[in-house]
């Protein structure tokens, strides 16, 4: 279409051109005494156009000549530009293939080079920012840790008071690099300091977050490691069951760290809703406060929803979780005759009678009513169980049960022959 239009142009100018100067009879006389000349219009047009077209050209020329000197300061400068930012991607290229001496010279020849500019690059703080983090990477790779705080520290030292995004970018990631440095060091505390020197932005990072993780753990402060664990979850740094995986390994070291009911109380409050709901951790916690002899109500109400999980669906527990969960709340089984103790029996009884061939809930329901003295239900029951457990510790203890429950009706040959198997297992 352009090409089109201008061709319309060039047609219109050549046909007002032709109207113009075809039948043009003007002339222009030009009186030079003792003479006089006449000369037609359309020449001194002709003439006048293909003048002010030589002078222009002249001066293009002119101006040219004129600026070769400067064009050619500009070309040796640009020269220069280049061959700094080409050390620069070379050091970065260097680093990257774990050439680290090649890297640390390619980024000194950087540095020296954007030095030896006369004029300064719009960019040259964070040329020579970028340059010296290089350098002290290369330094810490060569375990040359003198050389490393050094471009450190010229590096932050170049971005100080610059408010441009650039270059505070490039000095929260030279504070990230030193606190990951630390951190490989086992300098946890240096490593925490420099993390704790970022902004409150760049603190939340997923980078940051994870060196604080690693320097938390390091350090055994748990609590700090498990806030930020739950963090990276949020910001799905890791997959589902990685960060499930991890939040219930470092609340399980929160629970074994508690040495008294009060602080295994603040470990559980502080806990988040779906992480009370996890089996492993309830069961654990609720083991633990049967170890720093807790109250039994309490122990049953942190399994309630373990208990009520594993009874909709069978399969929610694995076996191992299971025998845990009713060894748990076999502990935690009283024979007072409070509203709680009636409402577990019951419950306990119904699941039972909801799963009448799992032999752990006929184990469990025959040790309820040994404890509230229910004798001859508690033998039926613990009869049943004795033919189908698996776990031999729960085996033992059901014939252990019964031995006592023979001893007390004067049976010594049941007795015998119960004790013998609990021997067995």
């Amino acid at each position: 279409m352009r090409a089109a239009l201008w061709l319309l142009a060039l047609f219109a100018v050549a046909v007002a051109v032709a109207l113009f100067a075809g039948n043009n009879q003007g002339t222009i006389t030009v009186f030079w005494p003792p003479y006089r000349i006449d000369l037609s219009l359309n020449l001194v047009l002709l003439v006048l156009v293909a003048t002010f077209s030589a002078v222009h050209l002249a001066l293009r020329a002119l101006a040219a000549l004129l600026e070769m000197p400067r064009q050619a300061r500009h070309w040796r400068a640009q020269q220069k530009e280049r061959a700094t930012h080409a050390a620069l991607l070379e050091a970065l290229g260097h680093l990257l293939a774990g050439r680290f001496i090649r890297s640390r010279k390619a980024a000194l020849a950087a540095l020296a080079r954007e030095k030896s500019l006369t004029e300064p690059l719009g960019h040259a703080v964070q040329l020579r920012a970028l340059a010296h983090l290089v350098a002290a990477e290369s330094a810490q790779a060569l375990q040359d840790k003198a050389s490393r705080d050094e471009h450190l520290h010229l590096a932050l030292e170049n971005t100080v008071g610059r408010i441009t995004p650039a270059a505070q970018e490039i000095r929260e990631g030279a504070q990230l690099r030193a606190a990951r440095w630390a951190l490989d060091e086992r300098e946890v505390q240096t490593s925490l300091d420099w993390l704790e020197a970022l902004p409150q932005g760049a603190q939340r990072r997923t980078l940051a977050l994870r060196i604080r993780l690693k320097a938390a753990r390091l350090a055994r402060k748990t609590p700090v490691a498990l806030e930020t664990a739950r963090l990276l979850a949020k910001h799905r740094a890791f997959s589902p069951a990685a960060a499930q995986s991890l939040v219930r390994g470092l609340v399980n070291d929160m629970i074994q760290g508690a040495h008294d009911v009060t602080q295994l109380q603040r470990v559980w409050a502080g806990l988040e809703a779906a992480e009370r709901q996890m089996p492993e951790l309830a069961i654990q916690a609720a083991q633990r406060l049967v170890m720093l002899k807790g109250d039994g109500a309490m122990v049953r109400s942190w399994l309630l929803p373990v208990w009520e999980a594993s009874i909709q669906a069978p399969d929610a527990l694995s076996a191992a979780q299971q025998v845990r969960l009713v060894r748990t709340l076999e502990a935690g089984l009283t024979s007072e005759d409070s509203a709680g103790d009636r409402e577990w029996l019951a419950r306990i009884e119904l699941a039972q009678q909801r799963h009448p061939r799992d032999a752990s809930l006929q184990y469990l329901a025959g040790m309820a009513c040994m404890e509230r003295q229910l004798w001859g239900k508690a033998q039926q029951l613990l009869m049943q169980a004795s033919a189908s457990l698996r776990d031999p510790g729960l085996l033992a203890s059901a014939w252990c049960a019964l031995a006592e429950l023979a001893e007390q009706r004067g049976d010594t040959t049941g007795a015998a022959q119960a004790w013998k198997r609990a021997a067995r297992g």
